[in-house]
């Protein structure tokens, strides 16, 4: 008979889930500037679409300005399009080498769609969190059938792994309503 299933390994996966969730709504804009805005945008670069930090540098000169230096001058077009394209809201300005992005004030239509993002964001986590939690109990279900564990481990592990599906899911509602009230102050 074996201990059951790999709790840390579970434990770790859906940690990566709540990280991907952290990334995904760090990117959105709140009342200030921040480089993360940027994240989420592709650029037609060299025949294939690659992340906009991969062709340029992203800095912060002002509260309510993003600047972007493009390393290639031939990718300057590329990227701007790839901003304007990103349903963003943001309209780069050329400047030789160089965008200028003045982020627009966000009016209150626009922080409930950024609200709906970031709920949208947070349910994607937990569906990934919920797919982690499946795969243990399917895990364990088939240990237990094959002789591998009892039935008082397998439900003892069970009970543990929607324990914490339970917590990663709260973490995730708790970051998320950290964020609604972030981008809904005004």
């Amino acid at each position: 008979m074996s201990e059951g299933i790999d709790l840390k390994e579970l434990k770790r996966r859906m940690d990566g889930a709540i990280t991907a969730f952290k990334n995904d709504i760090a990117s959105l804009r709140t009342g200030r500037a921040s480089a993360n805005v940027l994240d989420p945008v592709q650029v037609e670069a060299y025949g294939s679409r690659v992340p906009l930090n991969q062709v340029a540098n992203i800095s912060v000169p002002e509260p309510r300005m993003l600047s972007v230096s493009v390393w290639d001058k031939g990718m300057v077009g590329a990227v701007e399009r790839g901003i304007r394209e990103s349903n963003l809201g943001l309209n780069p300005i050329i400047d030789g080498q160089n965008l200028r992005i003045p982020l627009p004030e966000l009016n209150e239509e626009r922080r409930k769609s950024l609200v709906k993002v970031a709920h949208d964001y947070a349910e994607k986590a937990k569906v990934a969190i919920r797919h982690v939690r499946r795969d243990g109990m399917d895990d364990l279900k088939k240990a237990e059938k094959d002789g591998d564990i009892g039935q008082d481990l397998s439900r003892s592990q069970s009970e543990k792994v929607q324990k914490m599906t339970d917590e990663t899911i709260l973490d995730v509602d708790r970051l998320l309503a950290e964020k609604e009230k972030e981008i809904m102050q005004v």
